[in-house]
């Protein structure tokens, strides 16, 4: 009878290292892709009939005109909330962020005019592969019209399509409307957020 070796268990740090090899390369895969958002994800229309275009583009190749809309949209809907926490608002810094070459921006528009967009990446946080939502700012215009929701959607359908783990984004715990939206989407407390800031970290499991 031939015995065969028994092979040696892997250390946890051998596991880990694995792990976070595959999270790597999952969202090197992810960022690679030319049109990340499915077809199903390019219209919308809201309940009052109003139609909505979303497009789906590097931050890096967008036109001047969309990224100052989109920096605009930022500086109304935010710098207040940025100014009474800790981190303050820095508009350079926030630009920088927005329109980082990692950077995804998905834009809504209706009759050629924006009215929303989300920021997002393919990302490794805490080891794992993750869409990681950076923003979703609409005009007041499109609210409560489900496009927010629908946007997230698309997110989560990008993130499963592209094997992400989950779907993972910050909100300060100041702006309790957007709490109980994304609450009401099924986003839970991330075991990375903190417990003593002025913001929570939500996630959405996409796949075990």
């Amino acid at each position: 009878m031939v015995h065969m070796k028994k092979q040696p268990r892997k250390t946890r740090r051998q596991l880990q290292a694995e792990k976070l090899s595959e999270a790597k390369k999952l969202t090197n895969k992810a960022n690679s892709l030319e049109a990340p958002l499915p077809n199903l994800f390019q219209k919308f229309t809201s309940k009052d009939e109003i139609n909505f275009d979303i497009s789906c583009s590097r931050a890096k190749d967008l036109p001047t005109e969309t990224c100052s809309w989109i920096m605009d949209l930022m500086e109304r809907n935010m710098k207040k909330s940025y100014e009474s926490s800790s981190w303050g608002w820095n508009a350079d810094k926030k630009r920088q962020e927005l329109f980082d070459s990692t950077a995804w921006q998905l834009v809504a528009s209706t009759n050629s005019v924006y009215v929303g967009f989300s920021h997002f990446r393919f990302d490794v946080d805490d080891d794992r592969e993750v869409l990681y939502c950076y923003e979703l700012q609409l005009e007041s215009c499109a609210r409560r019209k489900g496009l927010g929701r629908f946007m997230m959607q698309a997110l989560e359908s990008m993130a499963l399509q592209n094997k992400m783990q989950k779907v993972v984004l910050t909100v300060f715990k100041s702006n309790t409307s957007a709490v109980a939206f994304f609450h009401s989407l099924g986003y839970k407390l991330d075991i990375t957020s903190p417990n003593d800031e002025h913001y929570v970290i939500l996630s959405k499991l996409c796949r075990d």
